[in-house]
This record gives C-alpha cells, structure tokens and sequence, in this order.
C-alpha cells in the first residue's frame, strides 16, 4: 500500500513507519521538526529510518531513502499550502495522521499551539481526504478525552465531554470533526485513543524519560499528587503494531463503536501501575536510587488511566505483549546509548 503518515519524527511516528516498511509498503512521511523538544532527536528517529536531514532535499522538496520507499517532506500539517505540497499528485491508500501538539501541562501555557497543530491541522487533514474518496483516515486520539472519569477501566461509550486539559479538549474535537465529515461526505475514520506511551526514542516531556534522566544524572524526580497516581503505560512496539493493524486490516466483526464509518478504539496495555512502582522497576534497572521531591496534582493531570482494550481485540486481535520491566530496560539501554551515559 501507500500510505501517508504526518509526525513521522515523533515517538510513536517514528515506530509506526519502521513497522509499515518492515511490512512491504510505501510511506509519505510529514513532519515540521518543530522545537518543543530537541529537533536533534527528531532528526536522528529519520536517520534510523534512512533519511538524512543534512542531505540536501531533491527539486521537489523530498528526501528519501536508499530504497525510495519512504519520502520525507518538511511541512506543516497547519499549513495548508505545504501539506498540499507534499501530497500532490499521490493517490495514497490510507492517511495515518499522527501529527499534533502533545503534552498536558504545555497546553495550559500555550493554548494556541494547539489550535494550530490539533484544530487547523486537523481540519486540513480531513479536508486532504474528503478530495481523495475511499481512503481510510486512521488519526491519534488520547485517553485525556476522558478526563477524570471515575468509570474505571475507560471503555470507548464512557462520557468523554468533560475533558480537563486543553490537549485533551482538542482531541475530544477531532473525534466530533471526524464523525461529521465521515457522516456528511462518507469518508472512514478510525481514532485510536493512546494511553501513556514509552519506550525508546521517546518524548523527552514525557515521565518515563524524565524520570530516568533524573535518575541516571542523580537530579531530583518531582512526584505529583504525592505519588498517589497510576498510568496504563504502553510500550512503543505494542502501539505501533495496533496502528499498524488498523491502517492495513479490515476489522473482524465489520462493527464500529458510532456508525459504519466512524470508530473509536482504546490503544493501551489494558495493566495499570502505580506511579511508585513504576519508579522503584526505573531505580532497579538503573541500579540507582531516586531523590524525590513529592508535589500536589498539576492543574489539566488525573489521578489514574486504565484502557478497556476489548473492542480493539475483537475487532483487529490486539493484544500488547510487552511487560513493563522488560520495556523498560530496552528504553534505558537505548537512552544509555543514545545519550553515551
């Protein structure tokens, strides 16, 4: 197939693509290498993938890899004059839009980059499919659509419109556009809502990464909500072979969550842990003790996630495979590695 994937440098981005080449197929990737966290680290997830950033780009505006089966093109989902760009001409199969503005507590400072990246970026994505009918839009979600929802585990019929961040308010609004578009032009929508997602190459934002840093480089971890917090954390591979399914499978039961045309799956581990035990596997596979600042709960953060996982089974057969302590340590080597600790 060809297919089309945005935020092809991000974490989860990165992995997806690997995993869709390692498959057979043709990738388009976008990403605008944007500075929320280290564009260095962006640029090396496309050199492990076969781009290189210090190459020059060819006339029309692509850098590929040796084997020409992946493309990259610098641009913005947000803008549209680059995303028109970077997809004329091609009749992808399937769009796996993975591109956004991550992160709770960046949204509370900067509310705009997310209207861009989450709202217009979106918008534009859905408009880039409405002209290319029968091509199956499979996009990132998040569990903060269900906000502090005491319905434990999140199954995907949960009330999600309370959302308590921001980020996550966008995300609840890209699902709703979705379900418009795909009603009124019949367009196929699958979201995937991620829960907690780690492993190598990660968000340098995100607990996993900020904890082991901390940890390795003897720096104080803060603890929010005095630790008193539990997270369905994902490993990378389980994540991206669910997207990967999705994107290039039919579901089993033909069934969806809201119409025909539009679902909505849960992607996690289905196994939540305890922030403190989370930590303590870090220190154990670290061979270091933490020192630890405990803090009350951040404003947009909830107390626990946990992903009902049942649908997404039934419908694609997914099912994560990787403990927690053994995903761990292949983040820790490579960040070791990365990192030359």
């Amino acid at each position: 197939m060809e297919i089309l994937v945005t935020g092809c440098a991000g974490f989860i981005g990165h992995r997806t693509v690997g995993m869709l080449l390692e498959q057979g197929h043709t990738v388009t990737g976008v990403d605008n290498l944007n500075d929320y966290y280290d564009p260095a680290l962006k640029a090396a997830r496309l050199a492990d993938l076969g781009i290189d950033m210090a190459a020059d780009a060819g006339g029309d505006g692509f850098r590929r890899t040796a084997d020409g089966r992946l493309r990259f093109m610098v641009a913005d989902v947000a803008d549209r004059e680059q995303l028109l760009a970077a997809t004329a001409g091609r009749d992808f199969d399937k769009v796996c839009h993975l591109a956004a503005q991550a992160g709770v507590r960046y949204s509370i400072e900067n509310p705009q980059a997310y209207v861009d990246a989450n709202l217009q970026g979106f918008f534009n994505i859905l408009e880039l499919c409405r002209n290319r009918p029968g091509v199956k839009l499979v996009y990132a979600s998040s569990s903060s659509v269900y906000g502090n929802s005491t319905e434990i585990p999140y199954r995907e019929t949960n009330r999600t419109d309370a959302p308590v961040s921001f980020y996550g308010a966008t995300k609840k609004s890209n699902e709703v556009l979705a379900a418009s578009y795909a009603s009124l032009y019949g367009m196929e929508t699958v979201g995937l809502r991620f829960f907690t997602v780690y492993g190598p190459w990660g968000r340098p934002d995100m607990a996993p990464f900020l904890f082991a840093s901390s940890i390795l480089k003897g720096r104080t971890i803060n603890i929010f909500n005095n630790g008193d917090m539990s997270r369905d954390f994902t490993y990378v591979d389980d994540i991206a072979e669910g997207v990967c399914r999705v994107l290039t499978s039919r579901p089993a039961t033909g069934d969806a969550v809201q119409s025909p045309n539009v679902s909505i799956y849960n992607i996690g581990n289905s196994q939540p842990v305890k922030l403190m035990e989370f930590i303590s596997i870090i220190e154990k596979l670290t061979g270091r003790e933490a020192i630890r600042n405990y803090m009350p709960m951040q404003p947009g953060d909830v107390h626990a996630t946990w992903a009902d996982t049942s649908l997404l089974h039934r419908d694609y057969g997914y099912h994560p495979s990787t403990p927690l302590e053994t995903g761990l340590a292949r983040f820790i080597t490579w960040y070791r590695g990365y990192f030359d600790i």
